[in-house]
């Protein structure tokens, strides 16, 4: 993978990992660097799962890949946010 490559995976993860936390409602207690990483990894499964279903490489805007997208790192930012928010379980010892 080249340095273009790279760099343009860090720009559309923070988009959509942005817009993900956007879309959520409240506060999320999920950091920059992990709302990139999930970003990151939301569009490369909803490219993914595009593909399966034969909906990316159209001409145009993909915007069902997009939608894809935006929901898998909706998911992901919900989960990670819902797991720092639980109170830890203690044995009382």
């Amino acid at each position: 993978m080249e340095i273009d490559g790279i760099i343009s995976a860090l720009v559309v993860g923070a988009i959509i990992g942005t817009v993900a936390r956007l879309v959520l409602p409240g506060k999320q207690r999920v950091g920059w660097v992990m709302t990139i990483v999930i970003g990151i990894v939301a569009a490369l499964l909803g490219t993914g799962v595009a593909s399966v279903f034969g909906v990316a490489d159209t001409a145009g805007v993909d915007w069902l890949e997009l939608f894809a997208q935006i929901g898998l790192a909706v998911v992901g930012v919900s989960l990670l946010s819902g797991s720092k928010d639980r109170p830890k379980i203690t044995s009382g010892r």
